[in-house]
């Protein structure tokens, strides 16, 4: 492999001075590929010059036959260049590695199957302008900033999956059946419901999932003008999940949930514009900075998959918005369903559960464990914060 010296070593057109670079002899030491490292003038004309006194041999042709003739010839299948189109070197393990960026395709269509729309409006086609045309649109437009340059160091995926709704399908096909190698996908970023940022921070799921995550994206952060809340899981009820789960690090991108979601009224006079293209930026930016780290990400364990959100599934049935931003303890609700056990109690958006049925709440796994030990028609005492009080309140659980 030939390596283009970048300019920080020193090292002038003609090859006089300065240093190799440490990570490339490291790189060439542990991949035990033979490399060269070349400055730009002779990187240039590795890939350009032909000898016509030579019978027009490429110079890399000629160096792989030296290299033969050095006794070679079983291990080299052929010679790459890398780094001619960078202003800076390129490190060995970056290639043919790639970053993901990815969002689903929801399609509820008329509210067959997923919707949430209330009394009045059923069989109202669902536009999803949130879930998830921002992501659509952020990706488009990530893809249009990455496209202008610089190009990156390694290759990135854009990525479009279906049947999100149905169990995560297209993913978990794409994770078995890879445009590339998963384990050369050094990261997975998705983008699913991005639409509504409106002054709130950006909730980032997955930054436990790799050690270098949170400083990525503090060094993004203080480029752009996003304001971030962290959530290390690298699980949950999107596309990400089928890629930590085959090993791959992942961040979920996601302005929190509304009470437009999966109804009609999810429509595009609601977006936040300004606000996804911001979103946008920090996304391109964060997936620049993986794609041309000269090393991989650290791939990290984080807790179990979580039960599913907003109370799916069947048997009890409350009726509660999560709202995915984090608090210090407890589970704050976004809102409550129209009509739902919840809404019956008095309960109201920005309350914050601490206790449900005696049991206490720290988070959402703690009260999806609390609901799922109670039947439908339990009468069970809820416990929620209002404006720093306590209230306890009866809600007589429904049935899904």
């Amino acid at each position: 492999v030939v390596v283009r010296a970048p300019p920080e070593t020193g090292i002038d057109e003609h090859g006089a001075g300065g240093h190799v670079p440490v990570v490339h002899r490291a790189e060439a030491k542990r991949s035990e590929v033979p490399a060269h490292v070349a400055t730009r003038q002779g990187a240039q004309r590795y890939r350009h010059h032909r000898r016509p006194e030579r019978g027009g041999a490429h110079l890399l042709d000629r160096l792989l036959d030296k290299a033969r003739h050095q006794g070679m010839a079983d291990e080299i299948a052929g010679l790459a260049l890398i780094g001619a189109h960078a202003e800076g070197g390129v490190a060995l393990e970056m290639l043919d590695r790639a970053v993901a960026l990815a969002l689903c395709q929801p399609n509820i269509g008329h509210g067959d199957i997923g919707s949430l729309a209330r009394k009045g409006e059923e069989g109202q086609i669902h536009n999803g302008a949130d879930d998830n045309a921002s992501g659509v649109a952020a990706l488009l437009s990530a893809a249009g900033r990455l496209a202008a340059g610089p190009r990156p160091a390694r290759s990135i995926l854009f990525l479009a999956f279906t049947g999100e709704e149905f169990g995560l399908l297209g993913s978990s096909y794409y994770v078995g059946h890879p445009v590339r190698p998963l384990e050369k996908t050094v990261a997975m970023l998705n983008m699913d419901m991005v639409g509504r940022l409106e002054g709130d921070p950006l909730i980032v799921y997955g930054t436990g999932t790799a050690a270098e995550w949170e400083e990525l994206i503090a060094a993004a952060v203080a480029a752009g003008d996003v304001e971030v809340a962290f959530q290390e899981s690298g699980y949950g009820p999107s596309d990400h999940t089928s890629f930590y789960s085959s090993e791959v690090p992942v961040l979920h991108f996601f302005t929190n949930v509304h009470g437009d979601y999966h109804k009609p009224s999810d429509d595009v006079e609601k977006i936040d514009f300004a606000g996804l293209e911001r979103v946008a930026g920090l996304v391109a930016d964060v997936a620049l900075r993986v794609a041309d780290r000269p090393m991989g990400l650290t791939l990290l364990r984080t807790e179990a998959p979580p039960p599913a959100s907003q109370e799916g599934g069947y048997g009890p049935y409350l009726g509660t918005v999560p709202d995915f931003a984090p608090v210090d303890y407890g589970v704050r609700l976004s809102g409550v369903r129209a009509g739902s056990p919840a809404e019956g109690a008095g309960m109201q958006a920005g309350d914050v559960i601490v206790r449900f049925g005696g049991a206490d709440i720290a988070d959402l796994y703690a009260f999806t464990d609390a609901l799922r030990a109670h039947s439908p028609g339990d009468t069970v005492t809820v416990v929620v914060l209002r404006d720093g009080e306590e209230l306890a309140l009866l809600a007589v659980l429904g049935e899904r």
